[in-house]
């Protein structure tokens, strides 16, 4: 049983244990003997049945039975008695065998077998189920296959939440109660059935029905854990774009950004877009998103998800906006409008569909027809000491770009929902922060840190804007700071949380932005790059607050604790990335790099890359061998005997065209390694600081 310490057994219990071991492994023995001559008379069935009842989790007893049981259905042909009494049988099996060990996971799959079949009545499975939930009302196998029963027996969802009711106010404690709980509220609130609508109207007496429970015993986690559930109900109404590239209401000049088209040409003139949601959705394409311009552009935009995984859903999506080489008024801007259409087309990772439309607009400055375009200024090698940089000389251009991030308003969505859920979460807040003056519980902490999150959220939502200067992140930091000094075990994950929050407090408006944002000395190497977000020294150890971040072309997060880059994918304008003096231990952790075709300057120096004791990295990143590797073999081959060692790095730094890397101060980082890469980026001008070419 959970939370539950083991004793040591007695002299008689191990006695007992080595001739009951001794029994087994003679029934076995025997059993064996009719497995591998497929032989199922009476005689092997009752072996099998007395192995099962002494060891109910023998998965291959319970195989062979199946293999039994279709052999005499093949043999009893049409007979129903027969096939009734067959299937009876392995029922009076299975029960004798939940009766030595009820959470038998191969017991209750048979059972569930046998059910399925259509030939035995379902009559006594409910009184089993009392029975055995009277043993242990939490047995998540039993909770499990009640939801089998009452599908097979139609019982309606209404009625199974009433037994909810009175399973948890038999037992506060009980989880699997509040997770089934959970589970009928779902289809109930999805179906919108009658009394379970509106949504709002059941999530407050839900929330309410669990405060009853907090309050009783606030240092029991199950009900903590449905509150929990009910907040991500309440937050998760649908997905909304967040932000964009170029952002709404901007004007931007196409030429500054060609170089970051993957195929340029004299009469190409391309530009990238990019769309960021609330959360990962699937379904951007021509017909769900339009995009349309004053100047002739290509309609076939192809748009890509910008995502580590193939699922097919991601946060960031990405296009390019291809224009016309016919002549234009070089002065002139042109406005582009994109709509995202309320359609059933775009869903997101929680299964919700696009209900609000969303509209941006910005414009763009064309270059003349006869302009040529190559990839950018040659760079030379980028200096990230902090002398370098310089907060007095930002661009007036660098300024406006922030500017219009910080004024981004995308209409959709529906508004008055957000503030009815707004409302729901402030009330929950109260009733927290009440439950916190009367005793410290660090489940309570981090939930009221949560709840403050969803209400800001909700909040922003609700007034159209992603502007943040209302709101107070004090308190929220505050609480995770508490939770690293309470939680010890918990220590890394309060931390990350608390990266992330303290990012969006310091990146919620200009004037907390301005405060990072530094011009490079040589401004006219980088050409517009040269606006840095400088992070350094953060004490970070997760980035985050990724939509507020689409601009960023240079980016320094070194000399903080950062262990996975995760979300850095988004970035697709980044040019030159600072990653030095982090923690990063395998190149699985940069694998968001392969994504990000614009980076030309990487510094990973004085990380922990090669110093983890196991090596790891075979089951983190994909083999070449793998059958889910999208390497070519004949690229493994050809790039010789380091590849048994560095394939890892191999698949992080093929598709990169890197101009300038630095790997000094990682364990791996030694000469035959450096020599692999000096192969592995022919483009590559930099390394470590020493100029190759």
């Amino acid at each position: 049983m959970h939370g539950r310490p083991r004793k040591a057994p007695t002299e008689e219990e191990q006695e007992a244990s080595v001739v009951k071991g001794a029994k087994l492994r003679s029934i076995q023995a025997k059993f064996f003997q009719f497995h591998h001559t497929n032989t199922y008379t009476k005689e092997a069935l009752e072996v099998n049945a007395k192995l099962l009842e002494m060891n109910p989790e023998f998965i291959t007893g319970w195989n062979y039975r199946k293999l039994a049981v279709q052999y005499h259905l093949e043999a009893a042909q049409s007979d129903e008695d027969s096939i009734k009494s067959i299937l009876d049988e392995e029922l009076k099996v299975v029960e004798s065998a939940l009766m030595t060990n009820f959470k038998s996971y191969g017991a209750w799959h048979h059972r569930k077998w046998v059910l399925n079949m259509g030939h035995s009545s379902t009559d006594r499975e409910m009184f089993l189920l009392k029975k055995f939930q009277k043993l242990d009302a939490r047995n998540f196998h039993a909770w499990n296959y009640r939801r089998f029963v009452t599908a097979l027996k139609n019982i309606p969802d209404e009625e199974e939440l009433q037994y909810t009711t009175d399973m948890i106010y038999e037992n506060f404690s009980n989880y699997s109660a509040w997770h089934n709980r959970s589970v009928l509220l779902s289809r109930l609130l999805k179906e919108e059935v009658e009394g379970y609508y509106p949504k709002e109207k059941v999530l407050t007496e839900e929330f309410e029905f669990v405060r009853n429970a907090l309050f009783t015993d606030p240092d029991d986690q199950s009900g903590w854990f449905y509150h929990l559930w009910l907040l991500d109900q309440t937050v998760k109404l649908e997905h909304l774009p967040v932000s964009s590239w170029p952002p709404n209401g901007s004007n931007v000049n196409v030429s500054d950004y060609c170089a970051l088209s993957p195929s340029l040409s004299s009469i190409s003139r391309t530009l990238p877009l990019i769309l960021c949601f609330s959360e990962a959705v699937g379904g951007i394409n021509s017909s769900t998103v339009s995009v349309v311009c004053e100047s002739n552009m290509d309609s076939n935009l192809i748009w890509t998800p910008i995502s580590v995984d193939k699922s097919g859903l991601a946060r960031t999506w990405l296009t390019y906006l291809t224009f016309s080489s016919e002549p234009m008024h070089p002065s002139r801007n042109y406005l582009v409008k994109v709509s995202i259409a309320n359609s059933e087309g775009i869903v997101s990772s929680a299964g919700f569909c696009c209900s609000n439309p969303s509209h941006m607009a910005f414009t763009i400055c064309l270059p003349s027809s006869n302009t040529e375009f190559d990839e950018g200024p040659d760079i030379e090698r980028i200096d990230w000491s902090e002398e370098n940089f310089s907060s007095n000389q930002l661009h007036s251009e660098n300024l406006g770009l922030i500017n219009s991030f910080n004024e981004l308003t995308i209409s959709g969505g529906n508004k008055k929902t957000y503030e009815t859920n707004a409302k729901i979460i402030a009330d929950e807040i109260a009733y927290c922060r009440e439950l916190l003056s009367e005793m410290d519980c660090k489940i309570g902490k981090l939930t009221l840190a949560r709840l403050l999150l969803a209400y800001d959220a909700l909040s922003s939502a609700s007034r159209g804007v992603q502007d943040q200067n209302m709101f107070q992140y004090k308190e929220i930091l505050e609480l995770y700071h508490d939770l690293m000094k309470l939680d010890p075990p918990h220590f890394q994950y309060y931390k990350d949380q608390y990266s992330l929050v303290f990012l969006k407090q310091e990146l919620a408006n200009e004037e907390s932005l301005l405060k990072y944002c530094y011009q490079y000395r040589d401004s006219t190497s980088l050409s517009n790059n040269s606006l840095c977000l400088c992070l350094r020294g953060l004490s970070l150890s997760q980035i985050g607050c990724i939509e507020r971040l689409l601009w960023v072309q240079m980016l320094d997060l070194s000399n903080n604790g950062i262990r996975s880059i995760e979300g850095l994918e988004s970035l697709q304008l980044l040019c030159c990335l600072n990653l030095s003096n982090n923690k990063i231990c395998s190149f699985s952790a940069l694998e968001p790099l392969r994504l990000l075709k614009s980076l030309k300057v990487l510094d990973i120096s004085h990380n922990e890359i090669g110093a983890h004791p196991i090596d790891t990295r075979r089951y983190l990143c994909a083999s070449p061998l793998s059958h889910a590797s999208d390497w070519k073999r004949e690229e493994f081959v050809v790039s010789g005997p380091e590849m048994t060692i560095y394939w890892d790095a191999f698949s992080i730094f093929s598709g990169l065209n890197l101009r300038q890397l630095s790997v000094t101060g990682n364990p791996i980082a030694d000469k035959k390694f450096k020599l692999f890469l000096c192969k592995l980026l022919p483009a590559m001008k930099w390394l470590d600081d020493e100029k190759l070419r």
